[in-house]
């Protein structure tokens, strides 16, 4: 019966999409003010339906019932039970269901936070969500659904991909798909205001809550999943430039360009037409990458859908919302002028390169993601696109990017000076030289290119706290003024300055994977390796029953000099409902370093292959991560861009209004 009620919340979600995205459209175009209103009673209604039917698949879950099919090919009964929930996501029909959960959860968003956007347009971006939760909730109906059932209903199930049977699945896949999901908010909002013919000031600060609120989502998505990468898949990387990777990547890196240019928008009144086109193409993105993993085109851990049918309704989903939105682009954009003019040395300008920069990283991500697909699709040579592509191509486009982010914010709005905000940087320039004179001997000089990168590392890192030095005016009046000046700066300000800090982290993390040490020795009980000072010895491997697994568990001790450090257990397990062995790496951190350890195989002698890797500030890969993630929730924390719109809609509502100079992530 719950089933049953959540199929049929999700048909009734379906006819409330429906009204959604036509009646509020029409009522915007007639001025019908009861007509408009009707977006908001959709989108909480929708929401409501969409949660009732996760609901009820979740419960199949928990229950084990096994005359829905899903659950039948995704559970079991000796399956953990926080396995039995996140596996609601771990498959095709439920991942799919979450997509069209976090839509809702969106468009809730919108109605429920939009008392300060004019009638009209809150209508018309309502009623564009409507248009996408229609396209995807069909999708799900007619080709993906997830509570079909069978009689009689099946002893047990097949299980889940043991792989995916892991704690990062429960927390991975909503931050990835509400980061993907979120920014179909500001490209609805790029639609209406194309259909409207406006952009303005407050069309920029309404757009950027919801695309900041996206991108820390996505931040932390990505980050998670190559955290997951790193410590499941026993390989000790953290990144392989998989498909599917890149189809998260490339909507962050678009998302990044958007965030900065709706800041140019908002104080400078221009790079409209731009940004419109940022906020259409970010979200396409994340289509691309939903019709990457469902489509049956790629072959990968992640992707889902092996069924070209699905691969062909998602593509004509593309076709209509890309080409759609493009087409009403081109008809519109020249329209949308801009009014204010900025020298080329300035921050504008510094967000007009930070822009191109990007853009040009996420075209070559995109071009290595899908030119090898589509060669195989024309029966052309089979290629594969990896590390020495993206690393020749993309990684040198980052570090002028990351240079200009330094030397950004030092500079005036309109007319900057280039010469007096380098002059300013002078710490920077000795904190750079010294990271690289150490980092050069240290490691004997080299890599050089990895000494380089933690000098930009240190380069950013040092010029961020330059610019709030400057901004505080540290050591350049008393220190209670200084501190006073820093209890009044904006959050925002902060946020970009921490945003900023945490990409300095992620450089360092990324440039010291060249410094990895790696060793692979066949131990016997009592055997040693050794690397970067750690001797670790084999003491035994020990046979361990899991809740759905057997597992050998190595028990291996860790000394440093003679001195007993820790003991590590690194595993091997075997499923035996999938047939399906699995790694379980060890990993001892100090944040600074990991020593990680890997068992592999072991021969009919009774002796196994052990994997170790020293990797040094691999931490700091995700700790910049989460630094930055938590830069942008400090910047959405910024009341002024709650506050600050609400009291200039109340002062003339229904109507746009071009604010006054408000806080900016990159003030």
């Amino acid at each position: 019966m719950i089933t049953e009620l959540g199929h049929f919340a999700l048909i009734l979600a379906l006819f409330v999409s429906v009204i959604q995205s036509t009646v509020p459209m029409i009522g915007a175009a007639r001025r019908h003010v009861g007509w408009m209103a009707v977006g908001r009673a959709c989108a909480l209604t929708g929401f409501a339906l969409t949660a009732l039917a996760m609901l009820a698949l979740m419960h199949a879950y928990v229950v084990s019932d096994f005359t829905v099919i899903n659950v039948i090919q995704n559970s079991h009964t000796d399956k953990p039970l926080l396995y039995k929930i996140t596996g609601v996501w771990g498959n095709h029909e439920g991942s799919m269901l979450l997509w069209v959960f976090m839509l809702s959860l969106c468009s809730a968003a919108v109605a429920f936070f939009s008392d300060n956007l004019p009638p009209a347009l809150r209508a018309r971006v309502l009623a564009v969500q409507g248009m996408i939760a229609v396209g995807f909730l069909l999708f799900i109906l007619l080709t993906s659904n997830p509570f079909l059932r069978t009689f009689p209903p099946a002893p047990d199930g097949h299980g889940l991909n043991p792989v995916l049977q892991d704690p990062g699945l429960a927390f991975h896949p909503p931050f990835l798909y509400l980061g993907y999901v979120g920014f179909s908010v500001a490209f609805a909002f790029a639609v209406a205001a194309l259909i409207e013919g406006r952009v303005d000031a407050a069309w920029a600060r309404w757009v950027r809550p919801w695309t900041l609120a996206s991108w820390c989502a996505l931040t932390v998505g990505i980050a998670m999943g190559s955290w997951w990468a790193y410590y499941t898949l026993g390989w000790g990387g953290w990144w392989f430039w998989d498909p599917v990777e890149n189809a998260s990547f490339m909507p962050w890196l678009a998302g990044t360009a958007l965030i900065h240019s709706s800041i140019v928008v908002e104080k400078r009144d221009t790079l409209k037409s731009w940004t419109v086109l940022l906020a259409i193409v970010t979200f396409s993105l994340s289509l691309v990458g939903t019709f990457l993993v469902r489509s049956g085109v790629l072959t990968s851990v992640h992707a889902f859908a092996t069924d070209p049918e699905r691969g062909t309704f998602i593509l004509l989903l593309l076709i209509v919302a890309i080409g759609g939105s493009l087409t009403l682009y081109a008809i519109r954009a020249p329209a949308l002028k801009g009014g204010g003019l900025f020298a080329p040395i300035s921050r504008e300008g510094a967000v007009v390169l930070n822009n191109l920069l990007l853009s040009c990283g996420c075209a070559t991500v995109f071009l290595g993601t899908l030119y090898p697909l589509f060669l195989d699709a024309m029966d052309g040579p089979k290629l594969s696109v990896g590390f020495p592509f993206f690393n020749r191509t993309f990684a040198p486009m980052m570090v002028p990017m990351v240079i200009a982010v330094g030397v950004g914010p030092m500079l005036a709005w309109k007319r900057g000076d280039l010469l007096g905000a380098l002059q300013r940087l002078w710490v920077a320039y000795i904190a750079t030289a010294l990271t690289i004179l150490v980092a050069w001997y240290v490691t004997y000089g080299g890599p050089v290119l990895a000494v380089l990168g933690l000098g930009l590392s240190a380069w950013l890192a040092s010029a961020v706290l330059t610019e709030y030095a400057e901004r505080i005016r540290l050591f350049r009046i008393p220190l209670a003024d200084s501190f006073r000046r820093a209890i009044h700066l904006p959050r925002s300000t902060y946020g970009m300055s921490i945003a900023h800090f945490g990409l300095a982290v992620s450089v360092a993390g990324f440039a010291a994977s060249a410094f990895d040490k790696e060793a692979i020795e066949v131990l016997k009980p009592g055997g040693t390796i050794a690397i970067a000072g750690y001797e670790l010895t084999l003491e035994r491997v020990d046979k361990i029953q899991g809740p759905n697994y057997t597992a050998d568990d190595a028990v291996i001790r860790v000394t440093r000099d003679g001195k007993f450090l820790t003991t590590m257990h690194p595993e091997r397990r075997f499923f035996p409902l999938q047939k399906q062995t699995t790694g379980e790496t060890a990993i001892r951190t100090n944040l600074v370093s990991d020593l990680y350890v890997a068992l592999g195989e072991s021969d009919t002698a009774g002796d196994w292959t052990v994997r170790v890797y020293w990797k040094p500030l691999v931490p700091w890969i995700w700790i910049g991560a989460i630094i930055m993630a938590f830069g942008g929730l400090v910047s959405l924390s910024d009341r002024r861009w709650r506050v600050g719109a609400a009291a200039r809609a109340a002062a003339g509502r229904g109507a746009h209004s071009v604010p006054a100079a408000g806080p900016a992530a990159g003030e």
